[in-house]
């Protein structure tokens, strides 16, 4: 349904600076202060850049030229543009782990469009968690929002070898470890993959929650594929300029955007990617901003009739730069056919269907065609079982194929300490057919749920020549990370999961294709472990770690914070 065009009365900016109230007089004389005059803003859209720059976040250090590009869009098109720091989360040097910090950065975005005199957002984002963190704050507060991603950086390269960020990161480092390259290797390895601006050019969080954001409409078309160095990154960012201020004329809103049907297509072209398995938890977040439910089922429905055709790092082979050369997500949705809805529509005025009509796949190795998919399903699968009432997920695609059906003995650990304190211990029970086990690093239990879930292989066991265990946490993996990786296990064990009640050789089944994990402790037994159980420990008692801790839902509900999911619409500030 067409909207009306706004007039300049009807602007949200309006209710500032129009009339000659004291308030509107009060804010137009302050607004000099800053070189503004009346003439530069009256009855334009005011425009705010969220813009996640920090000197702290290593994925956008090409941010200060992109928020200019855009600025000069919003001016071209008759915007009035003003930047609005928020908090930047930089996944290398923030810890505990930036996941912690997702819902403060969707709070401030929200709180920012919110309280200030903003007609529309240009959203800047790409680092793992800003993608979601942004969109679920804009599409709270529910004013016309595009997002500008910050693209991958350039493919990495050592000694002629082609490196991609992350995934080859642990494989050196697991080879460290084992005694078979030296820690100067490893340095030299991670130099060769930090050669530009840009976040992960693997399939990572990164890479993924940025083609995701493209599918759901919330991009330009192509934007989410463009390396960062590259100079259609700037001209993208300014054409995101200019098109925010007619989608303020034009009302549209994330609301208009963000459907079932596109989170639907949203979680398609996830399995299509081979994408990381935080976009489940972050996907559920962002659909229950919108009051649209995502149960971790439809996850798996899906991934059952989706074929896999990325083939990028840490699954598949090739980079992301390879992926833009190739056609980028247009060229793989146009593949999809029939699997996406095309009549979907997008920040653009156009439907994703529409966007990818001349799309094409100039390398069907790195994008494949789908009768010769890397595999006739997705890369990520839901299970369900007595270890996991509400689910969790596996990146089957990374896994070695040998251990997607295997049963084993449990080694525990009870937290990272401890992990950390006897992993590498030689007199540790445990062969190759052991499973691994990480509990209390969970959303209360770490707390955060950091991506501590490649369970680092023990000595013992790498001296052998194995390089892959089944390893099972209530924690997250980064989207770079590889392995028979149990992740995301709800409930948690610090909140009573029988994940918290396993116990060194209890034998564990993991079967991907039947979707179980299961613990083969009867039922008496696991209700005598559980009377005798108390969390591992207590909840900080101030600051925002508290405050998390006691909101934070589940990873199957997305681990937003309770009262901040759908619920009543937000309430416009008084004007006095």
């Amino acid at each position: 349904m067409t909207k009306a065009r706004k007039t300049p009365e009807e602007l949200r900016s309006h209710r500032w600076f129009g009339g000659e109230s004291m308030r509107a007089f009060s804010h137009r004389g302050r607004w000099r202060q800053l070189g503004f005059e009346p003439g530069d803003y009256a009855g334009k859209p005011i425009i705010g850049i969220v813009n996640t720059w920090s000197e702290m976040n290593t994925c956008h250090g090409h941010f200060p030229e992109r928020v200019q590009a855009i600025k000069r869009g919003v001016l071209q098109a008759g915007g009035f543009p003003i930047e609005l720091p928020a908090i930047s989360l930089g996944e290398i040097l923030m810890k505990p782990t930036t996941m912690l910090y997702r819902n403060l950065l969707a709070l401030e975005t929200e709180e920012l469009l919110r309280s200030y005199p903003i007609d529309g957002a240009v959203l800047m984002g790409g680092c793992d968690k800003t993608t979601p963190a942004l969109l679920m704050g804009a599409s709270s507060m529910n004013i016309p929002s595009i997002y500008v991603p910050a693209g991958p950086m350039l493919r990495g390269y050592w000694n002629g070898k082609t490196l991609g960020s992350g995934t080859d990161h642990w494989k050196y480092y697991t080879e460290f470890r084992a005694g078979k390259v030296s820690a100067e290797t490893v340095d030299e390895v991670l130099a060769g993959t930090a050669r530009s601006a840009g976040t992960c050019m693997t399939m990572g969080t990164a890479a993924t929650m940025m083609s995701l954001a493209e599918t759901l409409g919330m991009t330009l078309p192509g934007a989410s594929s463009i390396p960062a160095p590259d100079s259609n990154h700037a001209v993208m960012a300014t054409a995101s300029g200019r098109r925010i201020v007619e989608m303020v004329w034009e009302d549209v809103k994330p609301s208009d955007i963000m459907t079932r049907t596109a989170f639907e297509n949203a979680i398609t072209v996830d399995m299509a990617i081979g994408g990381s398995t935080n976009a489940i938890i972050h996907l559920v977040a962002m659909a229950g901003r919108v009051h649209v439910d995502l149960p971790l089922t439809r996850f798996d429905d899906i991934s059952k009739t989706t074929p896999w055709l990325a083939n990028i790092r840490p699954s598949g082979e090739h980079l992301m730069e390879d992926f833009y050369y190739a056609g980028g997500l247009r060229a793989l949705i146009a593949e999809l056919g029939d699997l996406i809805d095309g009549s979907c529509m997008t920040v653009a005025g156009t439907t994703l269907g529409e966007n990818c009509t001349n799309a094409e796949i100039h390398n069907d190795d790195v994008i494949r065609r789908v009768d010769n998919a890397l595999s006739p399903d997705g890369g990520t699968v839901v299970l369900f079982g007595n270890l996991a009432l509400d689910g969790c997920v596996i990146k089957q695609s990374a896994a070695d194929p040998s251990l997607l059906n295997h049963t084993g003995p449990a080694v525990v650990f009870k937290d990272r300490a401890d992990m950390e304190a006897r992993v590498d211990d030689p007199d540790l029970e445990v062969t190759p057919e052991s499973v691994l086990v990480l509990q209390n690093a969970g959303p209360v239990g770490a707390p955060g749920m950091p991506e501590w879930g490649l369970l680092p292989i023990p000595k013992k066991i790498l001296a052998q020549g194995v390089r892959d265990m089944v390893r099972i946490s209530d924690a997250r993996m980064s989207g770079t990370s590889y392995g028979t990786c149990v992740l995301h296990v709800a409930p948690e064990a610090h909140v009573g999961g029988t994940l918290g009640l396993v116990q060194d050789g209890d034998l564990i089944t993991l079967d991907v294709n039947g979707r179980i994990l299961n613990l083969h402790v009867d039922d008496a037994e696991l209700a005598r472990r559980r009377a005798d159980w108390r969390p591992h420990r207590t909840i900080p008692e101030r600051g925002y770690v508290s405050m998390y801790a006691q909101h934070v839902t589940q990873a199957n509900k997305g681990c937003d914070f309770d009262y901040l999911q759908a619920g009543m619409a937000i309430e416009e500030p008084e004007i006095f």
